[in-house]
């Protein structure tokens, strides 16, 4: 299993839009959004509210989810400014049980909450996520105001356990074991107009030994490939321009029926939509990665180039322990694979140091992957036990060395990661707008991915109108930041560079990438 770190996304990425319209599910009534910032009583519908997602992409569009119910109830999406100044109805919090301290900050951000409804009796309090289907009954002991607690499975009973909350007077608890229905059968409200995240599968068969997900999510259960098509046509029709599809293993669709080409298939599929300008996914595991999939990716045009690929530890022996199906010759034989079909890929990984019983050997190979595998990035992780996990028993390396590793690997990575951006400057590269950055407004510059997924900031030429999220720029990259590219007016004219917005992609619509067995033999 695999799940992206919420550090990976821009805020856009991790935050509801509060202008956002819900999208109802294919065989239920469309809802009409009502709109976010009423205020008076007869127009804030039946609450304002406002859902804070920790975790991963896999959360952020639950946390999507859990705002079509609310608004299809007749729930209003707060703005910005009802956040700040704390005149809502309702708090969400959908958490996330893999990041190092969740509990604690989970209780701590619950216990900032519970003075909020000291001050404002009708404010309401639901505990979803992984968090909620771990801890269960134990939130409502533990935090008593808070008014309702639902599972990873339960989004749907939300409102009428609010409702019941309400008229009782103490907290509901609704979590389930089995998966009665996919989320993505609920309303939604989509973060973005221009990129949207569609799920292919829920679940985890995987049994790694530092993972509490498997038992949070459940067993891998599969879309059927007509629906997920057909949700992403939806999302083009309403303006999306990108999507990505989301699994905690992407790579194994289709192999609870004996069909492992399915997610090609799939990929290639999505190259037929017109109007969809890019597809990612996320996240693979190196088990299950096919030479078809890399072959889907190099001759499907509008699958990006882009490859987050757990690596977890370079050393053989700590896999074992991990868990882990594979080993670093087969996670090395991937990526030359990947980077001989597509040699522009960008790859990024995660890695945990300080796994119990690693030796400074095996911290030395992991090491030593990282230099010959040269990650565009990689997203470094302190061993932290997970309760209820097999790895919480074993043997614990000492916190000082843990840190003191951990601190080599980042140092190791970052200077590769700088090498690695270095690379981009002077070079041309496409850029899909998808908003402003938190600088942006101040230095007049723009926020979109490349096609590899490295956020670049687009300064806006004096007298150019601003382009909009999901246009596209070509643009001549000046300088290459620690994590991100620039490309600003005044030196791209000094260099002859190049800055032309389009609103579509430049990208051929005819492969022109090798196929794998021509990679081979090149």
């Amino acid at each position: 299993m695999a799940c992206v770190n919420e550090d990976m996304m821009t805020l856009e990425e991790r935050s509801l839009a509060p202008a956002a319209a819900p999208a109802a599910r294919a065989d239920a009534p469309t809802v009409a959004p009502k709109d976010a910032g009423a205020t008076s009583e007869t127009t804030r519908g039946k609450g304002l509210y406002y859902v804070h997602t920790l975790g991963c992409q896999m959360n952020a569009h639950d946390s999507e989810r859990i705002s079509g119910v609310l608004a299809e109830k007749g729930y209003v999406l707060a703005t910005e400014d009802q956040v700040k100044s704390k005149d809502l109805d309702l708090i969400v919090l959908n958490t996330c049980a893999v990041r190092e301290n969740a509990t604690e900050r989970m209780y701590g951000t619950l216990g900032q909450w519970a003075n909020l409804k000291r001050h404002n009796p009708r404010l309401q309090i639901a505990v979803g996520g992984c968090m909620a289907q771990k801890d269960r009954d134990r939130i409502a002991k533990r935090a008593p105001w808070v008014d309702a607690v639902f599972g990873t499975k339960n989004i749907a009973s939300l409102p009428g356990l609010l409702d019941e909350a309400r008229n009782q007077h103490t907290s509901q608890v609704e979590i389930s074991e089995d998966l009665s229905y996919f989320p993505s059968q609920l309303p939604v409200t989509r973060a973005s107009r221009t990129s949207a995240w569609v799920s292919i599968s829920m679940g985890c068969n995987n049994t790694c030994t530092f993972c509490i997900v498997p038992s949070v999510r459940g067993r891998e259960r599969d879309r059927r490939p007509g629906d997920i098509l057909s949700e992403i046509q939806r999302t083009v029709s309403a303006g999306a321009k990108e999507v990505t599809l989301l699994g905690q293993n992407v790579n194994s669709f289709g192999y609870s029926t004996g069909d492992r080409m399915a997610f090609s298939r799939l990929l290639r599929a999505c190259g037929r939509i017109e109007g969809l300008e890019r597809v990612r996914f996320t996240s693979p595991h190196p088990a299950a990665f096919s030479d078809d999939v890399i072959e889907a990716m190099a001759e499907t045009p509008n699958v990006m180039h882009q490859l987050h690929m757990p690596l977890q530890s370079g050393s053989d022996r700590v896999l074992r322990a991990m868990r882990r199906s594979y080993r670093t010759k087969r996670f090395m034989e991937i990526l030359g694979k990947v980077r001989a079909a597509m040699p522009d890929a960008q790859v990024t990984t995660d890695i945990i140091v300080g796994f119990p019983g690693e030796t400074e050997e095996d911290f030395q190979e992991t090491m030593d992957v990282v230099r010959r595998a040269r990650f565009s990035s990689a997203y470094i992780f302190e061993y932290s036990p997970r309760p209820g996990t097999p790895a919480a028993s074993m043997e614990q390396v000492d916190p000082k060395v843990v840190s003191d590793r951990f601190n080599r690997l980042h140092a190791l990575q970052e200077q590769i990661t700088a090498e690695q951006m270095r690379t981009f400057e002077a070079t041309t590269v496409e850029v899909m707008v998808t908003g402003e950055g938190r600088k942006d407004s101040a230095t007049h510059r723009i926020t979109g991915r490349e096609r590899g997924g490295v956020l670049v900031h687009v300064g806006i030429p004096e007298g150019e109108a601003t382009p909009k999220p999901g246009q596209f720029i070509t643009c001549t990259v000046t300088k290459a930041a620690s994590h991100f590219l620039l490309s600003d007016p005044g030196e791209r004219a000094v260099d002859g560079g190049v800055y032309e917005v389009r609103e579509h992609s430049t990208v051929s619509l005819t492969p022109t990438m090798p196929t794998m067995s021509a990679a081979a033999h090149a």
